[in-house]
């Protein structure tokens, strides 16, 4: 049931089209005088209402090609809340001829309609998605702030209509005897299934909670997000040139020019991540280092009014009381009910089978660092602010391998053709550019056709630079997704969207080895959702622990040798990357791995330990320190993303006790990889072509866990993922 789903658009969708028709004109009772003014005022009213809505940019019908696109160009802020209001009136219009069709409720009378209720407003929330991630701004966020909250009401209130509960049941215990196909069944049984976990067998004073529970829990994601990202658009200046000891030439460029862009002189360094990381990994100054990092850590936490603390505990108390509402012990045991873990219990196994090693691989990593800063004779404790800066030092002795002698053979573009090049040599796809063809939002977004074989299959946007008004990190989104029900869901419009920094005036965008990383992981998102052929929509969406597995699969290829050995061109001299410097980058494939995997999975043990609780934690701070404590965190690490700025967690309900989706999904993913391995070619078709069409192209049509079986004949193995990142594995001699 297309309307349970909560897609990354977090909203259903509805007829666009549709909406047109709200200004036919009432029948109108001539009583007398008085009557007849009231209703010609309704009259205007509703002329007025429709017109506003046949204006409305954003409700216009997607033109041109690939079953039209959206059209970016035409796009006015000011009618979001114009489109939301008309998006839920259609909604609410077109289920309820659904619902209350008198016949007694079948598949085909009442599931396969409401798979198709109002399919076009998704495209509504695809164009609000992108302004509220990509194009954010205060317009928009004051729109989100007064607009989210009610849709979210309005949608809560949709799914718990007793009368849409009673028909979906009707259809669910019928099921057996309906003559439905597996995915029929397995579709029916979903419906029901999600229905009552959210909340649909409340009655009374318990579903009026549980709507007002899930308004207010939007109101807060709202303000997180806000409070974060307004800390993420601060600056540290340097106006110094004695301030970029260290740094790549590559980086002041790009530095430089978004002080340029403040009409500012010197150089900017942005509170984000991209610029985050290379600057403590270059920069010689350990007091900017600090102060550097200190910036970036801290955001959502400096007791001032962007400060998240008291917004996060307000979220875990709401997600207490609604869990307990709804049945279930926790907030984590409510989230993990559809997922491939099913309890918190497994995933948390899971994790602290790969904890220990990670720690102790750290106190190796840790202790090579003090070795070489006691031989420079720095007189310091390696610090959290020293770590990446040390560990390149050492990575250099090691293996005589530099970042800075890498990042030059990380051309953006040339890394952008090594991906397209990759997923044609497994799947038989190809990219062509055709950028100017179609809108874009901004005019450094990239578009590509897609094809497999001869078959246009769809529409890819690549949006790879950090800007004002666009959310850190790194995403992928589909503004329209493949099925085969109901004729016009052919085209995928799939995007990419990174936060890159862009090369100076002049210059080129290197990106280091993490950054090439990224880029090959979101675009295995996209490889997953352009190669769908289901036919139900509402089998679309795999387990949050199920989504990560095709996206880190795919950046295995990266660092094939055919990958390095064709795109790993010098900027400057157009060379290709010496078999010496590939043979380095091999060798230290390992190198690093307790840093990284304590970072990543300090944060996924501590959302499970936060979520997986009946009191809910009411002083964020004090938690995480006493959660990492006990755990035995490194202190030269921090997490990955602290409480206050984890938007992953308090965002939206979307990695809330799922964060550790990524490590179960990499378990799949090494244990893939070795399928490939042990074709004796990382390339073989027959594996690709078995991966492609058992995992990618099935969405959730089978269960995701004999998905993987049929995959690889068995369920997958820890071991793979430890020898992945280097770690000895239990029982097993080197």
């Amino acid at each position: 049931m297309r309307f349970t789903i909560l897609s990354r658009k977090l909203l259903l969708s509805v007829s666009s089209a549709a909406m047109l028709g709200i200004a036919a004109t009432p029948a109108i009772a001539d009583d007398h005088g008085k009557t007849m003014a009231n209703a010609k005022n309704k009259v205007a009213a509703m002329k007025e209402k429709g017109a506003a809505v046949i204006n409305n940019s954003i409700l216009q019908t997607w033109q041109g090609p690939y079953d039209g696109v959206p059209a970016w160009d035409k796009i006015n802020v000011a009618d979001f809340p114009g489109a939301f209001q008309a998006v839920m009136e259609r909604v609410k219009s077109e289920i309820n001829v659904i619902r209350d069709n008198p016949a007694p409720a079948t598949f085909e009378n009442f599931t396969l309609p409401m798979e198709l209720a109002g399919s076009v407003a998704d495209e509504v929330f695809s164009i609000w998605g992108v302004h509220s991630s990509n194009l954010s701004n205060e317009e928009v966020r004051k729109i989100q702030g007064e607009w989210m909250p009610k849709v979210s009401a309005f949608f809560n209130e949709l799914t718990l209509d007793p009368k849409l509960l009673e028909k979906t049941k009707t259809v669910y215990d019928n099921r057996k005897t309906a003559n439905l196909n597996a995915q029929q069944l397995r579709l029916v049984e979903r419906n029901y299934e999600q229905l009552v976990r959210n909340g649909a067998l409340l009655k009374g004073d318990d579903k009026e909670k549980l709507i007002a529970l899930n308004t207010e829990l939007a109101k807060a994601f709202n303000e997180f997000s806000n409070k974060v990202l307004a800390d993420e658009e601060t600056y540290i200046y340097l106006t110094d040139k004695a301030d970029l000891a260290g740094l790549p030439e590559s980086f002041i460029s790009s530095i430089q020019g978004a002080a340029q862009a403040q009409g500012k002189k010197g150089w900017a360094l942005k509170n984000t991540r991209s610029v985050m990381q290379p600057f403590l990994q270059n920069s010689t100054r350990r007091d900017l280092r600090e102060k550097v990092y200190n910036a970036y850590i801290n955001r959502g936490d400096n007791g001032d009014a962007n400060d998240t603390n008291a917004t996060i505990a307000k979220i875990l108390k709401l997600r207490a009381e609604r869990a307990k509402v709804l049945g279930f012990k926790t907030h984590a045991h409510y989230r993990m009910a559809d997922t491939m873990a099913k309890d918190p219990e497994a995933a948390m196994d899971l994790m602290m089978k790969v904890w220990p090693a990670a720690i102790g691989r750290v106190k190796e990593e840790v202790a090579d660092m003090q070795k070489v800063a006691d031989a420079e004779g720095a007189n310091i404790t390696i610090a959290p602010w020293d770590y990446r800066f040390y560990a390149e030092k050492v990575r250099k002795a090691k293996y005589d391998l530099d970042e800075a002698e890498i990042k030059p053979y990380f051309k953006l573009d040339n890394m952008v053709n090594a991906m397209f090049d990759a997923a044609g040599k497994l799947y038989g796809m190809s990219f062509k550019e055709n950028t100017g063809d179609v809108p874009v939002f901004d005019p450094e977004v990239r578009t590509f056709e897609v094809k497999r074989g001869d078959k246009v299959i769809g529409l890819f946007y690549l949006d790879n630079f950090a800007r004002e008004g666009k959310r850190s990190g790194a995403w992928m989104t589909t503004y329209r997704s493949q099925h085969d029900l109901g004729g016009k869901n052919r085209y995928v419009l799939a995007s990419n969207n990174n936060n890159f920094v862009k090369g100076g005036e002049g210059q080129p965008t290197l990106i280091s080895l993490d950054d090439a990383s990224t880029l090959f992981h979101e675009f295995g998102h996209a490889l997953h959702y352009l190669n769908y052929d289901i036919t139900y929509p509402g089998l679309g969406g795999t387990p949050r622990d199920f989504v990560e597995y095709p996206s880190q699969v795919n950046e295995n290829w990266l660092l094939t040798r055919y990958i390095l050995d064709n795109y790993a061109k010098h900027a400057e001299t157009g060379e290709p990357m010496p078999q010496a410097l590939v043979d380095k980058i091999n060798k230290s494939k390992t190198f690093n791995e307790g840093f990284a995997t304590v970072e990543y999975l300090s944060s996924a043990i501590v959302d499970m330990m936060l979520h997986n609780r009946e009191e809910p934690v009411t002083d964020p701070d004090a938690f995480e320190r006493e959660t990492l404590n006990k755990i035995n965190m490194p202190k030269e690490i921090v997490m990955r993303h602290r409480l206050p700025h984890f938007n992953h967690l308090f965002s939206s309900d979307s990695y809330s006790a799922g964060y550790y989706s990524y490590l179960w999904s990499e378990t799949m993913d090494a244990d893939t990889w070795a399928a490939f391995e042990e074709a004796g070619n990382v390339w073989d078709k027959e594996t690709a072509e078995r991966f492609r069409s058992v995992i990618l192209a099935t969405g959730n049509e089978t269960d995701r866990k004999e998905a993987y079986r049929k995959f690889r004949g068995r369920d997958p193995e820890v071991k793979y993922i430890l020898k992945k990142r280097g770690f000895p594995v239990p029982n097993e001699s080197k």
